[in-house]
């Protein structure tokens, strides 16, 4: 009998070991649960956060090549008042030189403010310093007249449209 007393306690730490161990596993299973959960949820999160990435990503690229069509559409329905004048101009058949002078000069002076509308503004002039970031020096000259690094003549004028020059003046500098 001796032997069954001790065995019973034995017993009894094998099963509260036992139960301890249950105890630790299901503590374990649910936070397993519960951090697998957790991920699920981050997974989602992420998988959301990239689709909306994307939609941004669509979206602005769409809009800047809206943007760039409405800037063209705006630019050209501003010249179309100057191919109406052109196409006037051309429909006249019985007009002598300085009617059809007077015409280009209104055409003219028609999209030069066409161009102030739109910020296009006109440089390079004879007098003017030559500065090599807006003008174009295709000739030079000798003249002492003239002080160094001065635009003698222009055979185009440069543009431009805010800081963004469009074109080069075409100069002739005296050296």
């Amino acid at each position: 009998m001796a032997k069954e007393k001790k065995e019973e306690p034995l017993n009894e730490d094998v099963t509260a070991d036992s139960a301890a161990e249950e105890a630790v596993t299901d503590e374990k299973a649910a936070k397993i649960s519960e951090l697998e959960k957790e991920l699920a949820a981050s997974k989602e999160a992420h998988i959301r956060t990239l689709a909306e990435y994307d939609n941004y990503r669509k979206r602005s690229t769409k809009e800047k090549e809206g943007i760039y069509a409405d800037a063209k559409a705006v630019c050209m329905t501003e010249l179309l008042g100057v191919v109406d004048n052109f196409e006037r101009a051309l429909d006249v058949k019985d007009s002598d030189f300085e009617s059809y002078k007077k015409g280009i000069e209104i055409i003219y002076t028609n999209l030069t403010e066409t161009f102030k509308k739109l910020g296009v503004e006109a440089f390079g002039e004879a007098g003017e310093e030559f500065d090599p970031n807006f003008h174009n020096g295709v000739m030079h000259v000798d003249d002492p007249e003239l002080a160094d690094n001065v635009i003698a003549e222009v055979f185009s004028k440069g543009y431009k449209l805010g800081d963004k020059v469009l074109r080069p003046a075409m100069v002739k500098v005296a050296n």
